[in-house]
Order: C-alpha cells, then structure tokens, then sequence
C-alpha cells in the first residue's frame, strides 16, 4: 500500500494540478466561492424496489442530481459534511443506502450481487425521476456506481468515486474482515465491544483519525443497532453472492468523467495498484486526486475535496 502512495504522489508532482490531470494532487480551491443557495429541507423515503426490498433513501435540496451511494459500512451519516455543501451549490443531493446497508431492507434471500445493487439503484432514480446524474460513491459502492453507468447510461452523466476500485464481488477483504467479529452483533452487553472493533478498524483505514470520536461511531451503529441478526445474515449473503458478468471487460464502453480520489497516507483498504492501473487504462474519461493525509474515508477527513470533486466532474460531464 505504501508503495501505491508514493508512485500516486511522484505522479502528481509530473503531472502537475492542472483540471483533468490523472495523479493531480488535491489542494484547498482558493479564491471567491460562490453565494450558498438556499437548501431545502432533508426528506427520506422508504423505496420499495421488488417484494421485499426496500432502500432508504434520502433527498435534500433541488437541482441538477447528485446521487450518494455509501459503501457497505457506511450510511446516509457517513456523508453528513457534504450533502448541504453540496446542495448549496444548486444540486439535489440523494443518497441511496444500497440492500443491506445502513438503514435499507436486509431481507435473507436477496440478491445482493453487486449487479443486482446497482439495478435496484436504477429503480429507485426512476421512481424519483432523476436522470443524467453525478453519482459519488464509496469503496465498493463505486463498482455499483460503474455498473449502473453500463447498464443505464443515461441516468449517470459521471462518477466521483471515494477510494473506489473495480470489484468483481461484494465479498471484499474489509467485508470477510466484518464477518470476523459479526457474531459479537448478537450478544447483549457487548456493544461497546462493537464499537471498539469499530473504531480500531476505522482508525487503520484513515490517515486523519481525529474524526473518530464517540458520538461518529454511535452514528455508524445506529442503523445496526434494532437487526444484528439480519446484519450478520446480510453480510454473510453479500460474501456469498456471485456476479452474473465481469465488470473490468466493459469499462471501455464508458466514456464519461470519473473523478478518482486516493487517500494520500498509508491506511488500509482502498484499491490496490493493479486495479488503479486497469481503471488507468479501460476508462478514457478517468483523472485520478491524490488527497494528502487522508485515508479511505476521504468524506470524513477533507469533506472539501469531495465536493471539490463534485464541482469539477459537474465542469465537465
């Protein structure tokens, strides 16, 4: 992991900052910001999406879409610095909690292949009438992201993806890693037990961990806290599922923006080497941010360079 920082680092400094540039490395945007407009209020929505299957779903402020999708720990909380920043920009930010996820559905027999998230996903911006969307999506969520861009292309007008690789499963190595301590979800009285495991397994995967403080992690459980059982039953469904195709074959046929942002501090997670180098070369709209000291939880650590991202990926699409 060390070594993808320093070449992602001596790449920014060759490649210089300019907008676009792949290895750019992020900085605080200087200058006048433009004048906050006013946000509408948050609203949530439980989306029925197939018999049994609901997402939480929640929609602040009007405009051009921006659609939030967290990855498999995270939750609508996970992104509470950016969403009125970014709807003061004029968007409609949605933040869509995938099956299993944050507050959504964990019914045992679902689908939760990454194809069929990003299907479900797709359902539910229909029913919200959003198209031509900026998807900004987290760790394992971009992959749902990339899907939904190939299978519905008009409904993804581009993607900033937060420390987000091409995987070809949901089982990944931080979900088999959940799945070591998911039996404790059960237990009454060991709660704090959880959120220890928690916030150490937070705390590994940050560059910057003065975010991690108790009332965070109460955040991150909250959603977990009224199912463990169906936690662990969804977890271990995700680490089972199989996809029906390949993603990396196809990520030729998209030719949109995809804004990559890597944590410039070693931390554990995040795409390795070789999938940066294959999204280097199947994705011809691709620029790639390095985030100085941060970690994989970039929307915690230096919420500003998402929505710098966002802003730019909105330049551009």
């Amino acid at each position: 992991m060390l070594h993808r920082h320093l070449v992602a680092a001596a790449a920014a400094a060759l490649l210089g900052s300019a907008p676009g540039a792949a290895g750019r490395v992020w900085q605080t945007q200087d200058g006048v910001r433009p004048a906050a407009a006013p946000v509408a209020p948050t609203r949530a929505y439980s989306v029925s999406v197939a018999p049994g299957e609901v997402l939480h779903v929640e929609a602040t402020g009007n405009g051009d879409p921006v659609v939030i999708l967290p990855g498999l720990f995270g939750s609508a909380f996970g992104f509470r610095k950016i969403v009125e920043p970014i709807a003061a920009l004029g968007h409609r930010v949605v933040v869509v909690e995938p099956l299993g996820v944050g507050a959504s559905g964990r019914p045992k027999n679902a689908d939760y292949s990454l194809e069929a998230q990003a299907r479900r996903v797709a359902a539910v911006l229909d029913s919200l009438r959003v198209s031509g969307a900026i998807i900004v999506a987290h760790s394992v969520g971009s992959s749902v992201a990339l899907r939904l861009a190939l299978a519905r292309p008009t409904l993804v007008h581009g993607i900033v993806s937060i420390e987000g690789g091409v995987a070809e499963s949901a089982g990944t190595p931080g979900l088999r890693h959940a799945l070591g301590f998911a039996g404790f979800l059960g237990h009454f009285g060991l709660e704090g037990m959880v959120m220890s495991k928690m916030r150490s397994r937070f705390r590994d995967s940050s560059g910057d961990p003065s975010w991690i403080t108790d009332p965070v992690m109460a955040g991150y459980l909250a959603p977990l806290k009224d199912d463990y059982q169906g936690v662990i039953a969804g977890y271990k469904a995700m680490a089972s599922a199989t996809e029906p195709v390949a993603l990396a074959p196809r990520l030729p046929r998209l030719h949109l923006p995809v804004e990559l942002l890597l944590g410039g501090a070693v931390h554990d997670g995040g795409p390795g080497d070789n999938e940066v180098a294959l999204m280097r070369a199947r994705l011809s709209g691709l620029s790639i941010v390095n985030v100085p000291g941060t970690g994989a939880w970039i929307q915690e650590e230096r919420p500003q360079a998402v929505i710098d991202a966002v802003r730019h990926v909105a330049a551009h699409s």
